[in-house]
């Protein structure tokens, strides 16, 4: 079993990107048995796809690096690396982009979203980083990928590119490709702003008090939580009545998420209370959880040779393990090398 998973530096993790997808990550990375592995990496080749500033790129990267490492992702036990230093990803993606099909690209959603009425002013990378996708996964031939809803359409186009690979250019008892599996992770909290608890927790919410980043410290925690929206009513005894009410609904599930507990457990023990009395019950409970993340990530900050043998370590094993698929790629499509 060989599991690979990316994520996009973008800078500060908030609490969503923990409860939602590294935390899983940590899980995986713990529960893996003897020769079973984890490939954790930076897709900062992925971010040049959309307009970017090359300094705020290159402290994001190291920022992500450290805040991974800090939420528990461990670089003796998991490959932990960015893209850029691994330039397999690169030259498999090119390679695959002969069997990448334009019709197969036309129908990624994430394309239409992310490029909005502009498409004719969108890049290359934008339309094609699908494939580049691919290539992040089929170089180790990895078995399963961590997939949410909004990823999966793109984890079913590197299995197509991967057979039709296999189909054309290799024999059934010898493919080059593994096609990789989806693993659902456990049910992951849907953590929403803490300003509008119909909205996604985002980076990019304009409102800083509408999110709770990894960073923050116990008092900042408390006034965000202080301040963040609710409603004049009592907590319910059972989750049916949180029904029709977001915000109360989001502060019950971070609460239960963070505690490794079920709303309803949440609501046994709070159930006819106010939020005067949730809130900083809410707030001590974050700001104890967060504390350890946050003193690790500040240390490792300030460790920049740390930060750089973690990455380039990782990036040594990555290109190890991806160099026989490349190879087999360059082979099976007839290059002389």
């Amino acid at each position: 079993m060989r599991v690979v998973s990316g994520i996009q530096p973008t800078g500060n993790l908030h609490l969503g990107n923990y409860l939602g997808a590294i935390r899983n990550w940590v899980r995986m990375q713990d529960e893996m048995a003897e020769g079973q592995e984890c490939l954790f990496f930076l897709a900062d080749l992925h971010a040049i796809s959309m307009p970017h500033d090359p300094a705020e790129l290159k402290r994001a990267t190291l920022e992500m690096t450290a805040a991974l490492v800090a939420c528990g992702i461990d670089a003796q036990k998991s490959v932990l690396f960015n893209q850029a230093q691994v330039p397999h990803h690169a030259e498999l993606q090119w390679l695959l982009n002969g069997t990448a099909r334009m019709g197969w690209l036309n129908r990624m959603t994430q394309f239409k979203d992310k490029s909005g009425k502009n498409r004719e002013g969108a890049s290359v990378g934008l339309f094609t980083y699908p494939v580049l996708q691919a290539a992040d996964v089929l170089l180790y031939q990895t078995t399963h990928v961590p997939v949410g809803e909004d990823q999966k359409q793109h984890l079913e186009l590197a299995r197509d590119i991967a057979q039709k690979f296999n189909n054309d250019f290799a024999s059934d008892d010898a493919p080059v490709f593994t096609l990789p599996e989806p693993i659902s992770p456990p049910q992951a909290a849907r953590i929403m702003s803490l300003r509008d608890g119909s909205k996604k927790m985002s980076k990019s919410d304009p409102s800083e008090m509408s999110r709770i980043e990894l960073v923050d410290d116990a008092d900042t925690v408390m006034r965000k939580v202080k301040k963040a929206k609710t409603d004049p009513e009592p907590l319910p005894s059972e989750s049916a009545g949180l029904v029709g009410r977001p915000e109360a609904l989001n502060l019950v599930t971070i609460y239960a998420a963070v505690s490794n507990i079920t709303v309803e457990d949440v609501l046994r023990e709070y159930g006819g209370e106010g939020f005067g009395k949730f809130k900083p019950a809410l707030a001590e409970l974050l700001a104890e959880t967060l504390r350890p993340i946050s003193s690790r990530f500040n240390e490792l900050l300030t460790d920049r040779e740390a930060l750089d043998a973690i990455l380039a370590r990782g990036a040594s094993r990555a290109r190890e393990l991806g160099r026989p698929t490349l190879d087999a790629t360059y082979a099976a499509l007839g290059f002389v090398r």
